[in-house]
């Protein structure tokens, strides 16, 4: 099974320019998107269907913010949206489909904000979400996170992490979340593979930062202990082009 994450920027957007037009050659059985600005209902018909797949959209209740979506081949058991909590519900950032094996979750994690003053709303969403995948792995249940975590790691994971000591995406208290993910039956599946690779999914769109590659990897697989066995790659899609991320694909082993 192939998973593929991708946080596009504006889905009207990237589709006037084709740039969904590579998912015919890399067929990811799953496709989950983040930060699609928009509800379905503003999305021409024809653009809101891919051959072959069945999709779920939750939107943001703000206009042209926020939202994510997933297409999908394999019919789940469920769908579901959200975390339970209005406040985090209202920026649609959170999809949930179930399979016989694992639970997906697709979500756009919060950005901590201009001058970090969302830092907190952030820290509170990635606390609400660390209690579900407890009370998950509490019954047996297996979990893949993925998407737009808005947060790098470690200093190997963005071009100049002295420099962003004291910004959102990089500060030591978004940091320590990661760390109690992996503390909580979770792995970086990335990471696991390349413990000393460096690959960016993320690119401000200001100083040619792309073609430098001064990027920051902020999307993420996480799968529950007992998954990693099947984890068989991690792909990172840095020549697919159409917006400030790249794609990147889980593929598991049947």
């Amino acid at each position: 099974m192939k998973i593929t994450t991708w946080n596009v920027n504006g889905f009207r957007a990237v589709m006037s320019k084709n740039g969904l037009d590579w998912v015919d050659e890399e067929e990811p059985d799953i496709l989950c998107l983040q930060e699609i600005k928009a509800k379905p209902e503003q999305i021409p018909e024809e653009l809101r269907r891919r051959e072959g797949y069945e999709a779920v959209w939750n939107p943001a209740e703000r206009p042209g913010y926020s939202g994510t979506a997933v297409f999908y081949r394999p019919a789940p058991l469920d769908i579901s949206t959200g975390l339970g909590l209005a406040e985090f519900d209202a920026e649609g950032r959170v999809i949930r489909l179930q399979y016989p094996d694992f639970f997906l979750y697709n979500i756009y994690f919060p950005n901590g904000g201009e001058e970090n003053k969302r830092v907190p709303f952030k820290l509170d969403f990635y606390a609400k979400l660390l209690e579900i995948c407890d009370a998950h792995h509490s019954r047996g249940e297996n979990l893949i996170i993925t998407g737009d975590f808005n947060t790098a790691h470690h200093p190997i994971d963005l071009a100049n992490p002295k420099q962003n000591e004291k910004n959102t995406g990089f500060l030591p208290e978004e940091r320590e979340w990661i760390d109690r993910y992996l503390e909580h039956n979770l792995v970086d599946a990335f990471r696991s593979l390349y413990p000393q690779r460096v690959a960016y999914t993320w690119w401000t769109y200001r100083m040619n930062a792309r073609a430098r590659n001064i990027g920051w990897r902020l999307d993420y697989f996480l799968v529950s202990q007992p998954l990693v066995g099947r984890v068989k790659d991690v792909i990172v899609h840095d020549e697919i082009m159409g917006s400030d991320h790249c794609p990147v694909s889980l593929i598991l082993s049947d």
